[in-house]
């Protein structure tokens, strides 16, 4: 396993050791001993899982306080450029994002800790996305941003991006109060 440290702190991308042959493959995508040093010692309660066609858009999601959410996100069938937002307010890379593209090739994890919005696009059809959550889901402590917040300037590479309604309005970022 090689963990990926990425320009924003906290924020990792971890790549399995992966065993291939004739029958397939195998690979370990979460084990709480070896995985507890990087992720900050979360418990994850909550496993979630989507499918979506080709071009869908699902974000910038986070949850308030005291419902903070880290997620453990992969990709198990498709691609989607993954993308987290910083939210803490001390922290020096607020309001800035990194993007990775998951998929089920490269068979990479990403580790999206509490404090972050976070949303991802999909590149194919038929796409399916799992993430471990570290705490429950809760409605009243929900949030978001705008998807595309021009001072965010997330380079999603997709023009028409197929959005819920939730996911079509949500505050700019300098407009937002960061609870984290």
């Amino acid at each position: 396993m090689e963990i990926i440290k990425t320009k924003i702190q906290d924020l990792i991308i971890i790549k399995p050791d992966v065993f291939k042959d004739e029958r397939g493959y195998f690979f370990e995508s979460y084990n709480f001993d070896r995985f507890r040093e990087f992720l900050g010692g979360a418990v994850f309660v909550q496993d979630n899982e989507s499918k979506s066609q080709k071009n869908v858009l699902r974000g910038l999601h986070f949850q308030r306080p005291p419902y903070t959410q880290g997620k453990l996100v992969r990709v198990i069938k498709g691609a989607v450029l993954d993308v987290a937002v910083d939210l803490r307010k001390n922290s020096p890379t607020y309001g800035k994002y990194e993007i990775v593209e998951l998929n089920e090739e490269n068979k990479l994890i990403y580790w999206v800790p509490p404090g972050f919005a976070h949303g991802f696009v999909t590149l194919t059809d038929e796409t399916i996305f799992f993430y471990k959550c570290s705490n429950i889901y809760n409605k009243a402590s929900e949030g978001s941003l705008f998807w595309n917040d021009p001072d965010i300037n997330i380079q999603w590479n997709v023009k028409n991006p197929i959005l819920s309604e939730k996911d079509k309005f949500g505050p700019l970022l300098k407009d937002f109060i960061t609870p984290f």
